[in-house]
């Protein structure tokens, strides 16, 4: 089968088409003949070897797989599985090897997808969508009477975090970097678009309301905002670095947070919020009403060949899109 992989540490042309031997489910697995995989900043993490010490592969780890999400339909169950049969549309999260025609996951992280959407249309959604939804119900609590500062809210996650902040009844204060970008986030209901390129958004965050800034700030770009971003939440408010798209944040000096008003601030995963199939199932429950009810909508950037997958990437990178970018695999 075909299967874009990682030979070597470094930029989206590293990204290689190789003819890979087809997976085989697992007992407790799936077999998935993938329609479409996600492509996220976690995968450019991964190919850079953001996470890594060493930005070297070990013999033993190349080519090293790589993609986390996507959708298509079961073509093999294992033994222990009951809950899938061949013929199933689902989508999935958190399984590498998502740049394929083929991948096995536990079968616990796969979800129907019901009848009358199409998979174009949840291609992600266990990943950006469900991102969003721990934000927003988990780590934010947003409710009634909250504010919040989305960064990046044409993105991937953000578009679906600014929807997400608003059913919870929270006002959002959303930054952008173009004109089509805040035409695009208004239409989602944000409050208040900055576009950040024209003005400082700490000043704008700070001149609306009663100027003592917002409950919580979700921040996925790292170095290059996250001292500014600080600045916007009022004292005793929550920070949220949540991803880090301009390089990885080593280090937050506590007295930063005291002094900017006693602060709390936290870095999730999203690991750590799909722990199982029933947490899995909540989140996915509430995303797929949303989708299927028309309150939640997951923008598509653009479709590209699984052969343009370094495209993908630099895409992506550009930040110019708006929504998801995904790999077609036909």
């Amino acid at each position: 089968m075909r299967m874009i992989v990682v030979p070597r540490l470094g930029g989206p042309e590293v990204l290689t088409l190789i003819d890979a031997p087809m997976p085989v489910a697992g007992a407790d697995q799936v077999l998935v003949k993938l329609d479409y995989a996600l492509v996220g900043f976690a995968d450019v993490y991964q190919r850079e070897g953001v996470y890594r010490a060493s930005k070297t592969l070990a013999a033993g780890e190349t080519p090293l797989k790589i993609g986390g999400g996507g959708a298509g339909t079961v073509v093999a169950a294992g033994d222990r599985v009951t809950d899938f049969k061949p013929g199933d549309r689902v989508v999935y999260g958190e399984q590498l090897g998502s740049y394929a025609e083929y991948v096995a996951v536990p079968a616990w992280r796969a979800t129907k997808v019901p009848d009358g959407i199409d998979l174009k249309d949840v291609a992600g959604l266990p990943s950006q969508g469900a991102t969003a939804h721990y934000l927003a119900h988990d780590t934010g609590r947003l409710a009634p009477g909250t504010t919040c500062l989305v960064h990046a809210a044409a993105g991937g996650v953000g578009h679906v975090l600014v929807q997400l902040a608003k059913q919870c009844g929270a006002t959002v204060l959303a930054t952008v970097g173009s004109g089509a970008k805040a035409a695009f986030v208004e239409g989602l209901g944000a409050d208040r678009v900055i576009l950040y390129r024209d003005e400082d958004f700490v000043a704008a965050v700070k001149s609306w309301g009663d100027g003592s800034g917002v409950d919580v700030a979700y921040d996925a770009v790292g170095p290059a905002t996250l001292d500014r971003t600080i600045q916007c939440v009022r004292p005793r408010g929550l920070v949220v670095l949540y991803g880090n798209t301009s390089g990885l944040v080593e280090s937050i000096a506590p007295m930063a947070l005291g002094n900017a008003g006693s602060l709390f601030f936290t870095r999730p995963r999203l690991a750590n919020h799909m722990r199982d199939a029933a947490e899995t199932g909540k989140r996915m429950d509430d995303l797929l009403g949303g989708i299927s009810s028309g309150r939640l909508r997951l923008a598509l950037a653009e479709t590209l060949p699984l052969e343009r997958a370094t495209d993908a990437h630099r895409l992506i990178e550009s930040r110019a899109t708006i929504g998801r970018v995904l790999l077609s695999i036909g």
